[in-house]
C-alpha cells in the first residue's frame, strides 16, 4: 500500500491532540490536513476527497456525526473514524448507521491509531475496487451476463453473503461469505440446499417457493448462528422473477450484525442490572415500614427505632447509587459543566484524608503521603479530581486490613502526573481484576461480605480519567493488597473563543 499518496483529515478542537496526531501520521508517510472545528472540517472534507478522516465527536460548533454525514454525502469512499472519550451505545449505533468505519476511543496509543487507519484504508481499497467492478458491469452488461467467471468474481468480492436458490430448492449461485455466515462447510451447485438452512430461514424461503402467486415483497429474519453472541446475521430473502412473470427462484442476502447485537445486549444488560440493584434497597425499606405500621406486631420503641435506622441506611445507599448513575449519564452525554483551574494535587489528597480520619483510626491504618520531586499544578475541575481520588482512597481504607498501611505517592513521569495509591488490604484475584471497572461489579468473597458499596465508584473513576485523556493501572495480589496508578496528562489552560479549554500535551 502506497502511504505516500494517501491523504488524511483530522478534525479536533483539542489543539495538542490535533497537532500531535498530525505529526505522528506525517512521520508514517501520510499527507495530513488538520481542522480545529466542525465548520472547518466540513469545508475541507467536502472540497477535496481524503482517503480517511479522524473526527472528534464533541466540538463547540458541530458534533462529529454532523461532520461525518457531510463528508460521506460528498465522498462516500472516505473512511471516517469517530474519536471520543465519551463513547455510548446510542452514538455507536448512530455513527455506524451513517457510515463511520469505527470508533477510536480517547486516549489512544500510536499503535492503536495506526492499526485502525490501516484497516480502514484496506476497506477503502476494497470499496473502490467494488465500485470499479460495478461500473464495469454496467458498461459491459451483456458480457457479464454471458461470462460466468466474471459474474463469480463480482459475487465473491461482496462482503455480504449471497445465495441464489431456484424454484426446485437447489443452489445455483453463492459466494464464500455464505459459508461463513451460515456456518456451512460446503455447498454444491444444483444441491438441494433448503435442508441445510437454519429453520427460520428455510421457512422464509418456502413461503416464496410454495406460494401460488409471485410474492413481490422481501422477507427478513435475524439469526444467532453461534453461541455466546459470537455471530448474529440478518438474512433478507427476495423473489427472482422469470421473464414470463413467474417465480424463477429466490435470492438471499446475509449481513453480519454481530456488533450491533452486542451493543443491544450490553444496553439491555445495563438496564437489567440497574433494575436489580434498585429493587433490593426499595424492598428492604418497604418491608421495614410494613412491620412498623403493622399494629399487630406490637413492636417496642427500640425495635421501631432500629427498623427506622436500618431504613435510613438503605435509603442512603439508594440515594448514592442514583447520584452515581446520574453522574455516569452526564459523563456519557457530556453535560457536566467544568470549571477548569490549576489544582494542587497534594493539597486535594490531604483534604480527602481528613474526611476519613474516623475510619483510619478505627482500623489503625498507617498513612504515608510522598510528593517526589517537582510536581507541576494539575489543570482540571476540582470537584471531578476530588471525586476521583476520594473513591480510590475510600477503597484503600474500606478494603484494608486492621493495622494495615496506605501509601500515596505523587510524581511527574514524562508528560504525566502519576499518583499511586497502594494499600495492604485483601487484594484481588486475576478474574476479579479484569472486571474491576464494570458498572455494579463488586468483589465478593469472605472478606467483602460486610463492606457496603454501589459498585459504581471505580466505573466513575475510569470515566473521569478517560475524560482527561489519562489512564489507570492496577496491580493486585489476593491477600497482599492493591495498588492503583493514575496517570493524568500534564495539561495547560488556553484561551479560545473567550472560553477556557484543556489542551492535551501528551502528543504535543
Amino acid at each position: 500500500m502506497d502511504f505516500q499518496k494517501q491523504k488524511i483529515l483530522i478534525v479536533d478542537d483539542e489543539k495538542g491532540l490535533r497537532l500531535g496526531t498530525k505529526r505522528l501520521l506525517e512521520k508514517e508517510g501520510f499527507e495530513v490536513v488538520a481542522a480545529e472545528n466542525g465548520t472547518e472540517g466540513i469545508a475541507l472534507g467536502t472540497s477535496t476527497e481524503f482517503d480517511a478522516a479522524i473526527i472528534d465527536m464533541k466540538m463547540p460548533d458541530f458534533d462529529g456525526i454532523t461532520v461525518l454525514k457531510e463528508i460521506i454525502k460528498k465522498y462516500p469512499n472516505t473512511v471516517c473514524f469517530i474519536a471520543t472519550a465519551y463513547a455510548s451505545y446510542d452514538t455507536a449505533i448512530e455513527s455506524a448507521r451513517v457510515g463511520a468505519f469505527s470508533y477510536i476511543p480517547k486516549p489512544f496509543s500510536p499503535e492503536e491509531l495506526l492499526l485502525q487507519i490501516t484497516k480502514g484504508l484496506e476497506k477503502r481499497e476494497l470499496n473502490i475496487q467494488k465500485e470499479q467492478w460495478r461500473k464495469e458491469r454496467e458498461e459491459r452488461l451483456l458480457e457479464v451476463a454471458y461470462e460466468k467467471t466474471r459474474l463469480n468474481t463480482i459475487i465473491n468480492s461482496i462482503s455480504d453473503g449471497v445465495l441464489v436458490i431456484n424454484k426446485s430448492g437447489e443452489a445455483v449461485l453463492y459466494n464464500p461469505a455464505v459459508l461463513k455466515f451460515l456456518v456451512l462447510k460446503s455447498i454444491a451447485i444444483e444441491e438441494y440446499i433448503i435442508d441445510k438452512l437454519p429453520e427460520k430461514l428455510a421457512e422464509q424461503v418456502n413461503q416464496f417457493l410454495n406460494s401460488a402467486e409471485l410474492l413481490k415483497r422481501s422477507l427478513t429474519v435475524q439469526l444467532q448462528m453461534k453461541s455466546d453472541n459470537d455471530l448474529f446475521v440478518e438474512a433478507t430473502t427476495s423473489p427472482v422473477p422469470a421473464p414470463d412473470g413467474s417465480l424463477a427462484g429466490v435470492a438471499i442476502v446475509i449481513k453480519n450484525i454481530t456488533e450491533l447485537k452486542k451493543i443491544e445486549f450490553l444496553k439491555s444488560q445495563f438496564v437489567s442490572m440497574v433494575s436489580h440493584e434498585l429493587k433490593a434497597p426499595i424492598a428492604a425499606v418497604y418491608g421495614f415500614l410494613k412491620l412498623i405500621s403493622d399494629k399487630s406486631m406490637h413492636l417496642t420503641p427500640d425495635k421501631q427505632d432500629e427498623f427506622i435506622d436500618r431504613s435510613i441506611v438503605r435509603l442512603d445507599s439508594l440515594l448514592k447509587m442514583v447520584n452515581d448513575l446520574l453522574d455516569i449519564s452526564r459523563m456519557e452525554m457530556k453535560t457536566i459543566q467544568r470549571e477548569i483551574k490549576e489544582l494542587n494535587l497534594l493539597d486535594i489528597i490531604k483534604n480527602i484524608m481528613e474526611l476519613f480520619q474516623l475510619e483510619i483510626k478505627k482500623k489503625n491504618i498507617e498513612i504515608k503521603i510522598d510528593s517526589l520531586g517537582s510536581v507541576p499544578p494539575l489543570s482540571g475541575d476540582q470537584d471531578e479530581i476530588t471525586r476521583l481520588f476520594t473513591n480510590l482512597i475510600s477503597n484503600g481504607i474500606k478494603y484494608n486490613k486492621q493495622n494495615g498501611s496506605l501509601l500515596i505517592k505523587i510524581e511527574k513521569i514524562d508528560d504525566y502526573i502519576v499518583t499511586e495509591i497502594k494499600d495492604s488490604g485483601i487484594g484481588m484475584k486475576p478474574v476479579e481484576k479484569n472486571k474491576l471497572f464494570l458498572e455494579f461489579y463488586r468483589v465478593k468473597n469472605e472478606f467483602t461480605k460486610d463492606i457496603s458499596g454501589t459498585g459504581l465508584g471505580l466505573s466513575i473513576v475510569k470515566r473521569i480519567i478517560d475524560s482527561y485523556a489519562g489512564k489507570i493501572e492496577v496491580n493486585s495480589e489476593f491477600g497482599m493488597g492493591t495498588a492503583f496508578r493514575v496517570f493524568l496528562p500534564v495539561m495547560k489552560i488556553v484561551q479560545e473563543n473567550n472560553k477556557k479549554t484543556l489542551t492535551n500535551m501528551q502528543l504535543a
